[in-house]
């Protein structure tokens, strides 16, 4: 595929980095019509990759762009059209469906040189980066397409090992949310800020009340929450909670523990990991009470489960979930909205593989209630552990139209689902 390479923009020699405007043809082909028995146009064929894919009725599922470098998290910016955080390549690109057919014309790399590049999100007029070591962002400020400023907005967090994705958002506090993992399967960790959500004022200085801003020891004082194994994704929902997904302790068996896939995170809680889990499968009721991992003593900063504070749904062990997203439009029927989207990446060691999804979380009165599996097909069969199969999703968000964009980081794919009734 012939790529066009736009000109390296060198930025201030104090920073030291640069940052490529890179137009690529999208790699999927524009897909043809059909024509009915008449002789009339209809819509356009579902392109090729998309269609072992499996979707509900009345929903499709297209290729919207191909060829990226482990895409996984992805945001919109004001003018509705996409942002691409390419893990592998460790950039993030701009893909634009110009025409409104739902397929991205070109891919642009608007920043480039970030190792572990994860998640994006605007605020403030600055696309904001979460990398492996460090959050940057970076800023088109005279609107000609050309990300020509970029500053470094902390790096007060752990180093990127074990789980080494960063993970941020803002809440509509107008601050600065990371997730970080633990740097191993089951351990106590040594720095505080593994295993957590962290918390900052958008120029990355700690916020007074953060609940250990004023704490003796430094590492503590960017805590939000703790004992989250590893929330790779999190999400505020319309009501304002923050949820968050958390991958759980590996070595257990096939069927423990289940996997945290909603947690209602809140200011200065902690949520079991190393020493406890949530032991319920699907919606968990009101007064369940965390178990303890029996192969770590308490210590720390709980000396029980009944100090940890357990998720409020599960799904099977070893499902691994990313991406999660609330369905916050309205072109998907009523059923759909205000629900939860969520990347199951699917098992990679279980004895019992997981499938590799995107999950549909039922919300009824602001609670997630039942579950469904909304896109399959990754896999080539049941038996098939998903780090195997011909895809595997990672992301997901809503489009400015009601569509939903999902990543798949294994083939370099995003797919753009729609309602079409």
């Amino acid at each position: 595929m012939r790529r066009i390479v736009g000109i390296a923009l060198m930025l201030s020699l104090l920073t030291g980095f640069s940052v490529l405007a890179q137009d690529t043809p999208a790699t999927t082909p524009e897909p043809e019509a059909t024509t009915d028995m008449a002789g009339g146009e209809t819509a356009p064929a579902i392109n090729d990759a998309a269609s072992r894919l499996v979707v509900p009725d009345g929903f499709q599922v297209r290729v919207f762009a191909s060829g990226l470098e482990k895409p996984r998290l992805m945001t919109i910016g004001e003018d509705g059209s996409l942002y691409v955080a390419e893990q592998e390549g460790g950039r993030v690109s701009h893909l634009v469906d110009a025409n409104g057919d739902g397929v991205a014309e070109t891919v642009t790399v608007i920043a480039e040189n970030m190792p572990i590049a994860h998640s994006v999100e605007w605020h403030d007029g600055w696309l904001y980066v979460s990398e492996g070591n460090q959050i940057e962002r970076i800023q088109d400020a005279d609107g000609d397409g050309t990300f020509e400023a970029r500053e470094l907005v902390t790096d007060n967090i752990p180093e990127a090992v074990h789980h080494v994705t960063r993970t941020l958002g803002f809440g509509p506090d107008g601050m600065l949310y990371v997730s970080t993992g633990s740097s191993s399967n089951n351990n106590v960790e040594t720095d505080p800020r593994r295993a957590a959500i962290l918390r900052f004022n958008p120029d990355g200085t700690i916020p007074a009340d953060n609940p250990y801003a004023t704490d003796a020891d430094p590492l503590r004082q960017p805590i939000w929450a703790e004992g989250l194994r590893n929330s790779i994704d999190f999400v505020f929902t319309t009501d304002g909670q923050l949820w968050a997904n958390h991958n759980g302790v590996d070595d257990l068996g096939d069927e423990i523990p289940p996997e945290e896939v909603i947690i209602n995170v809140e200011k200065g809680k902690h949520y079991g990991f190393p020493y406890c889990y949530t032991p319920v499968l699907g919606a968990v009721p009101a007064g369940t009470v965390d178990v303890q991992d029996e192969r770590v003593p308490f210590g720390g900063p709980i000396s029980s489960c009944d100090q940890s504070s357990p998720a409020l749904f599960t799904d099977l062990a070893h499902y691994a979930p990313i991406g999660i997203t609330q369905y916050t439009g309205t072109a998907f029927p009523e059923q759909y909205q205000n629900g939860i989207f969520e990347a199951y990446h699917g098992s990679w060691n279980s004895g019992v593989p997981r499938d590799c999804a995107v999950q549909f979380i039922s919300v009824v009165d602001g609670v997630p209630t039942a579950s469904e599996p909304f896109m399959t097909g990754f896999r080539d069969s049941a038996e098939q552990n998903c780090a195997d199969a011909w895809g595997r999703p990672a992301g997901v968000t809503v489009g400015a139209n009601g569509e939903l964009f999902v990543s798949d980081d294994q083939n370099g794919n995003v797919y753009i689902v729609t309602y079409i009734g």
